[in-house]
């Protein structure tokens, strides 16, 4: 687990994003899933605050495990995705166009969201040992 750091903040924001295709087309195969994700390497290159660390695909729905900064909206990174992957897809698959025919995009308005987060094991301990154990700080205050 690797904690990122922005001016005033560290952080680890970890969400399970599912996009699903407009009208549930079946449209991802190997090739159209390895250009999408060429694309969203591209989306981290003007955003590089979006980190997309596992993603996988269905016919229908791809899924995202990413990271976003707490200054970043879900819904703000969900449309940045969709709107710089779907412009491109449209543009590498020409079918796509006549699939899609008058609408903008290939992807379904919405979304499935959920945090990953840290263990809830983990983070209840370490909330029920603060204040017990010592680090060697009253040692020193005490012997001053």
């Amino acid at each position: 687990m690797k904690y990122r750091k922005l001016s005033h903040s560290v952080y680890y924001c970890v969400y399970h994003l599912v996009l699903a295709t407009k009208y549930r087309r079946k449209i991802f195969n190997d090739g159209i899933f390895s250009y999408m994700n060429e694309r969203l390497k591209e989306v981290r290159e003007h955003y590089p605050l979006i980190e997309i660390l596992e993603i996988n695909h269905d016919k229908d729905h791809i899924h995202l495990m990413i990271m976003i900064p707490p200054k970043m909206s879900v819904g703000e990174a969900v449309r940045i995705i969709k709107s710089n992957t779907s412009r491109e897809l449209k543009k590498k698959f020409p079918f796509l166009k006549k699939v899609y025919w008058g609408t903008d995009g290939v992807w379904s308005d919405g979304y499935f969201v959920s945090t990953v987060g840290i263990n809830e094991k983990v983070i209840k301990n370490y909330i029920e040992q603060q204040g017990q154990e010592d680090s060697g700080q009253a040692q020193l205050v005490l012997s001053l």
